[in-house]
């Protein structure tokens, strides 16, 4: 008997040539092995991409408290807008020099991508002020806590079940915010009077709300047109609010540049694109590549924690495990 290696359905199939009514056969195990290698490989691909992802996000909020400290926020969140679309614009010129004017060639398209832009414009801008005024220590754990609003979000919209395991683990995320809402009042920051810490608890539900919408953008659009384009989107809003701003007397202060604030845009334009290109991966999870990016906390957490001295680090430890189990938790129950 000659073995051969044509191709017959993939180019790893194995052929056998034999004489008689079983000639051209395949056999299909060696597929079945070889296509379930390639089903790891993918699975491995877009938690290596949301690991990646998180990371940058992590050096990026550590960018924003260096650029926000005594700053002022418009304008460091224009020229954040500014660079990020700097960034993008070979996207946006190879794009226009195509003929194409926008992400799709309906208007829709256009509305579609700019919900996008004021969703995260929103969230920015509350995140902003809040992370200027709230500790890192307890900015980074109330934000990595946006998991447990998407995984209930996937289950609203998306139709994703929820196993016991899953709930245990948003269980344990609402107590970590309460914890952590306690732990804040002994500085100066509770529920009852502190705007700084609402402000960053509804930028974590707007950027729970964007997650999910990243899902249903990317089944219509590219990845690197939705970064793009929105990006465009939001220098435009943003320069208009700023521009109102200081027409109205309101400018939020004296602006002092860092070079941190083009650190803002490198990291989060290189962790975007490590989670857009991991959610248009076969087999990508939202609440998965959510939950992942949340590990930022952890750079964030103890560059507080080691270069600025934040305080009540025992209790942030305590708070942030309980967080971390949470996460552990709905990732196993995946």
């Amino acid at each position: 008997m000659e073995l051969l290696i044509p191709t017959c359905i993939s180019n790893t199939l194995f052929h056998f040539s034999m004489p008689g009514p079983q000639a051209g056969h395949c056999v299909l195990r060696g597929d079945f092995v070889t296509l379930r290698h390639k089903t790891k490989i993918a699975t491995k691909m877009w938690i290596l991409f949301a690991v990646c992802s998180a990371l940058g996000l992590g050096f990026y909020d550590v960018m924003k408290k260096l650029s926000l400290r005594g700053n002022n926020v418009p304008a460091v969140l224009l020229l954040n807008t500014l660079f990020g679309t700097l960034l993008m614009s070979p996207v946006l010129v190879t794009t226009v020099s195509g003929g194409q004017f926008g992400p799709g060639d309906a208007l829709a398209d256009h509305f579609f991508i700019g919900l996008k832009a004021v969703i995260v414009l929103s969230s920015w801008i509350l995140g902003y002020f809040a992370i200027k005024h709230l500790p890192l220590t307890i900015q980074g754990p109330i934000n990595a806590s946006r998991p447990v609003i998407v995984l209930v979000g996937a289950l609203l919209v998306f139709g994703e079940r929820l196993n016991l395991v899953q709930w245990c683990g948003i269980l344990l995320g609402f107590a970590s915010l309460y914890f952590i809402s306690r732990i804040g009042a002994k500085e100066g920051f509770s529920f009852k009077n502190s705007k700084w810490l609402w402000m960053s608890i509804c930028a974590t539900a707007l950027g729970a709300v964007s997650a999910l919408y990243d899902k249903y953008l990317l089944q219509f659009y590219e990845p690197l047109q939705v970064q793009a384009w929105y990006s465009l989107y939001q220098l435009i809003l943003m320069g208009i609010i700023v521009l109102c701003l200081f027409r109205s007397g309101h400018a939020g202060g004296a602006f002092t540049w860092r070079w941190a604030i083009v650190g803002i845009s490198l990291f989060l334009t290189a962790a975007d694109l490590a989670y857009f290109y991991a959610l248009s991966l076969p087999g990508s999870m939202i609440s998965i590549i959510s939950m992942i990016r949340r590990g930022s906390v952890l750079v964030s957490f103890f560059y507080g924690v080691i270069i600025l001295r934040e305080r009540h680090v025992k209790a942030k430890l305590i708070d942030l495990s309980i967080l971390l189990l949470s996460l552990t938790l709905l990732v196993l129950g995946s």
